[in-house]
């Protein structure tokens, strides 16, 4: 452990210098990339100073406790500091469990109406409103990318930017199918019915980690549909991009302007694809696919919200809350929590 923190520190200084050069400087792209490098070794980093300095403390009190007069008083402090020291070590051997190196990233989030027709669309939207909750809880900003709005309320589609501090490290848990029981508004009867919606979690491909090549990109300009308010239907302004070698479309019609609404429509594309080939990596490292919790596939049925009950649970970890009221406003942290902590245990272990 202690060899491992070294090398830590030892990266962490040399990263430090790295980013006080003036080449460095200069240049966006490096200093970005150096500096996500240099933040996902901080917290170890700063495990490491506290840890050499409780050891040298307790050197210090040791020595004390050989005066007649402090000894006593400094055995207490001794004691104190070996609690403290045995509780850093298991925090720190949580920071030197493995990195998914995307879980600094922001992200793009693709929620769909599934099962239940109208229903299915009114709940995509109402988690929707949950992670635009928890986003402005956290601090983070909300960007609409693509938005299909269902005439019953809610959306058929809708996809979004998330940008802020470790984005993907708290939402990536959140792809699969979403269930809901509830009574519907549609519903005369009063019966409860079952309905799904589905969440796509996907880190945003940054410059380093993927560059599209425009050459395998055809572009189509349309005319905007559906809803979006006076100026919806006048000029060119929709952008529909399709990836030729792996025939994935993405259309982007929010903004007014077609430059606007191309430059979105290959952030899209380019995320799409990072996600595709992250999923090509997934099935060739197959045991740690089955490690993780849940398969990450859009078809997996990974947390039901039940009304009536005021519940919720999260089926890969057997986690439930009968708090759903507060969650659905954007609470969702204790089910995030314990996702987070499930994984790190499984780490742990050498699942």
């Amino acid at each position: 452990m202690i060899e491992r923190l070294q090398n830590i520190e030892k990266k962490y200084n040399e990263l430090t210098e790295e980013l006080m050069k003036p080449e460095v400087i200069s240049n966006i792209k490096e200093t970005m990339r150096l500096s996500k490098e240099q933040a996902s070794l901080k917290d170890a980093y700063e495990a490491y100073q506290s840890y050499k300095r409780i050891e040298k403390d307790m050197q210090e009190a040791k020595e004390m406790m050989k005066d007649s007069e402090l000894g006593e008083m400094a055995k207490e402090e001794y004691e104190k500091l070996v609690q403290e020291k045995e509780t850093l070590e298991k925090e720190i051997e949580i920071l030197l469990l493995p990195k998914d190196p995307n879980d600094g990233k922001n992200v793009i989030v693709e929620i769909r109406g599934a099962a239940g027709g109208d229903e299915g669309n009114i709940f995509a939207g109402d988690l929707f409103e949950m992670y635009r909750k928890l986003a402005e809880k956290e601090g983070w900003k909300i960007e609409i990318l693509e938005e299909e709005r269902s005439e019953a309320g809610g959306y058929a589609l809708i996809s979004f930017m998330v940008r802020g501090e470790n984005v993907y490290s708290k939402l990536k848990y959140e792809s699969g199918a979403h269930r809901v029981q509830r009574v519907p508004v549609t519903e005369t009867q009063g019966r409860v019915h079952t309905s799904t919606a589905t969440v796509l979690v996907m880190p945003e491909a940054e410059d380093f980690d993927f560059t599209l090549d425009m050459s395998e990109v055809r572009i189509d300009i349309t005319r905007s549909s559906g809803c979006g308010g006076q100026g919806v239907n006048t000029t060119d302004s929709a952008v529909r991009l399709t990836h030729i070698p792996t025939g994935l479309v993405v259309y982007s019609q929010t903004e007014r302007s077609q430059i606007k609404n191309k430059e979105k429509a290959i952030k899209i594309l380019e995320t799409r694809l990072y996600d595709l080939k992250m999923q090509e990596r997934d099935k060739e490292l197959g045991a740690e696919r089955r490690s993780k919790i849940g398969t990450g596939d859009r078809s997996e049925k990974i947390r039901t919200y039940n009304y009536p009950q005021n519940r919720v649970t999260d089926h890969r970890i057997g986690f439930t809350l009968n708090t759903l009221d507060r969650i659905m406003n954007g609470d969702i942290d204790k089910v995030i929590d314990a996702l987070i902590a499930e994984d790190q245990a499984r780490k742990l272990r050498g699942e």
